[in-house]
């Protein structure tokens, strides 16, 4: 019985051998494998551990004109965090931080001394000037970071903010361009990870990580800076001028749909959205403002009439008495007694209400509804610029004689301004309607990738190439010898359509106030440009679009033409003179002359010398220009 103890004995101290050898085995296998093939996955896991992560945002994307040229970018504006656990005298950091940053110290101090890894020390500690976190930084505070972060830029102050739109505290889109393609201007973040022990200290065998983002892509408009700046200035001044209400303006290019600038007042600061009515920021008014568009609307009927061949200007005639007997509702021409006899040329001229009702009856009520909506009316344009509106048509059911009868000459329906110049560009770039569009294209800076690029649509043709022909004629004649001619510039070839329409509220029309307008394009016989501009309610001044939106259209138009490279042209129509007109005459060629010849010739302007010397070398204006008889030309010598 003795002897079989000791190889029991044996057997379990083999079998302990033989498990703890089994375990050893594994234990150095398992080893072997975390050290080798799981060694980056082990590693990651304990980094997740250990990591604290500091924010370095990247850029939000740029947007720049059709040139280039930027007009909302991004500033550098560093936010400041605080690791608590890195600060032994949290007290003393609150109070050198609040003096640098000119805060409540006790506030901060509470701030700061929360549980928290990693405070974000906002908002007082957000955004702040470069300057501001480089002299923060001197203060080597403990546990106090500096975030990359950034704000928007805008280098053009208020230019073309209601079309931009503006960001919101965390740089998210609000409004606008800048809403309407958030998902391309948006960046993704970049890191700093600190690693740290669960105490917050720094872990001296783990070097600190860095987490690349990205930069958001860029959007490219249509827009001309240098044509968006002076359309601003001059409506700007037509604010100031006339006390208006408010003030819109478009241009765009009408053989394309490129809208090449775009313009609403009253406006505001991105930055400073808060300061004004979510109405101003809210609504872009050539896409958003719907009224009655008054004469510049006769346009459509001009242009059905012409292609239909119910009408020629020259030779047709019409008598005017002051008004139109319609279904026994009379009808009155702006001018009450009446333009009397004419030819339909001179109808378009003088903007007669009665000749248009008869233009209107000739096409007649069905087909001229089918022109009004071909040419666009009563549907959005497709400019997919935010806050769009339809306009407002005669139903089938009510649109009656009468209502065709005023729809001929542009009351009683609705319209924005940019389906009255997507219409307008039609009638005159040929016959084709162009779908409007303002972003080009959105792309990545750092490689150039196409994201996203538009280009020119064709929606249909509505009229032939030959009317558009014959109503380019007629509206070149209207600003040379009708209602237009205060848009008229020497060599510029403007052609164009005043409109005057009383203001509609909650379907009344307002006693005494007006929406006057203008639609003009240039150079007459080959349009480059299309350009609208409507005032509201002007005051202190005689409420007709001839008087002050005409002159508008005509210094925008005058002024874009280096920029848009329009051609001027000597064969238009010569402006006829009328009473009360300043008289002018062609400026001689005095270049090459001497100074002391030039003394005895007889010219009615006054000279100005400029220099020394007999020979003239230079001359402003230039030589053909028309400058008034009591003008100054000025001229420039030397030896």
């Amino acid at each position: 019985m003795k002897a079989g103890v000791p190889h029991k004995l044996k057997i379990r101290v083999r079998t302990m051998i033989l498990v703890f050898l089994c375990l050893s085995v594994a234990s150095i296998g398992k080893l072997i494998y975390m050290q080798f093939f799981q060694y980056e996955w082990l590693t990651l896991k304990a980094e997740e551990n250990w990591d604290r992560e500091i924010p370095f945002s990247q850029t939000r994307g740029n947007i720049r004109d059709r040139d280039g040229q930027l007009i909302v970018g991004s500033k550098l504006a560093p936010t400041l965090y605080f690791m608590p656990a890195q600060n032994k005298d949290v007290e003393s950091a609150a109070a050198k931080l609040s003096a640098a940053l000119n805060i409540d110290e006790k506030k901060l101090f509470e701030q700061m001394s929360q549980k928290p890894f990693l405070i974000k020390l906002a908002p007082e500690g957000k955004n702040i000037e470069l300057e501001k976190a480089l002299e923060i930084q001197s203060l080597q505070i403990p546990g106090l970071y500096t975030g990359v972060d950034y704000v928007r830029d805008y280098p053009h102050e208020e230019l073309l903010s209601r079309l931009l739109g503006f960001t919101g505290y965390d740089h998210q889109g609000l409004a606008g361009i800048e809403f309407q393609y958030d998902k391309y201007l948006t960046s993704t973040q970049s890191t700093l990870r600190l690693f740290t022990d669960a105490k917050g200290n720094s872990l001296p065998h783990v070097n600190d990580g860095w987490g690349k983002g990205t930069d958001g892509a860029t959007v490219e408009l249509t827009t001309d800076l240098d044509v968006q700046e002076i359309m601003e200035r001059v409506l700007s001044q037509a604010m100031l001028k006339y006390d208006a209400d408010q003030a819109m303006g478009i241009a765009m290019n009408p053989k394309t749909g490129a809208i090449i600038a775009l313009a609403s007042f009253p406006t505001f600061h991105p930055l400073q959205y808060d300061k004004v009515s979510p109405s101003v920021y809210n609504q872009n008014l050539p896409v958003s403002m719907t009224f009655e568009p008054g004469s510049t609307f006769k346009i459509i009927t001009l242009a059905a009439a012409l292609e239909e061949g119910k009408v020629d200007l020259q030779k047709d005639s019409f008598y005017d008495p002051g008004y139109a007997m319609v279904e026994g509702t009379r009808l009155r021409c702006w001018k009450r007694e009446g333009h009397g006899e004419q030819t339909f040329l001179e109808v378009v001229e003088n903007s007669c209400n009665p000749g248009f009702i008869e233009l209107g009856q000739r096409v007649g009520r069905q087909k001229l509804s089918k022109y009004i909506r071909d040419f666009g009316f009563g549907q959005k344009t497709g400019s997919s610029i935010a806050g769009e509106s339809t306009g407002i048509l005669f139903s089938e059911e009510s649109y009656g004689p009468v209502e065709h009868a005023t729809t001929s000459f542009g009351q009683g329906i609705s319209t924005t301004p940019i389906q009255q110049v997507q219409a307008v560009s039609a009638a005159v770039n040929g016959g084709t309607l162009f779908q409007p569009y303002v972003v080009e294209r959105i792309y990545n800076e750092q490689t150039n990738e196409i994201l996203l690029e538009n280009k020119p649509t064709e929606v249909r043709q509505v009229i032939s190439e030959d009317t558009s022909k014959l109503v380019r004629e007629a509206l070149e004649s209207v600003v040379a010898n009708g209602s237009g001619r205060n848009a008229f510039r020497d060599t510029m070839r403007i052609g164009g359509k005043t409109g005057t329409a009383q203001k509609a509220v909650n379907g009344r029309y307002v006693e005494g106030q007006y929406i006057v307008s203008f639609i003009g394009f240039a150079p007459a016989n080959d349009p480059e440009i299309v350009v609208y501009v409507a005032i509201d309610n002007p005051k202190h001044v005689l409420q007709f679009g001839g008087v002050i939106a005409a002159p508008l259209v005509g210094e925008i138009i005058e002024d874009s033409a280096p920029f848009i490279e329009l051609k001027t042209n000597k064969d238009q129509i010569e402006k006829e003179y009328r009473w009360g007109d300043p008289i002018e005459r062609r400026v001689p060629l005095l270049v090459g002359q001497e100074k002391n010849k030039l003394m005895m010739m007889d010219e009615p302007f006054k000279i100005e010398w400029h220099g020394t010397g007999n020979k003239i070398i230079s001359q402003l204006p230039k030589a053909e220009s028309l400058l008034s008889i009591d003008g100054t030309i000025h001229l420039y010598l030397s030896e």
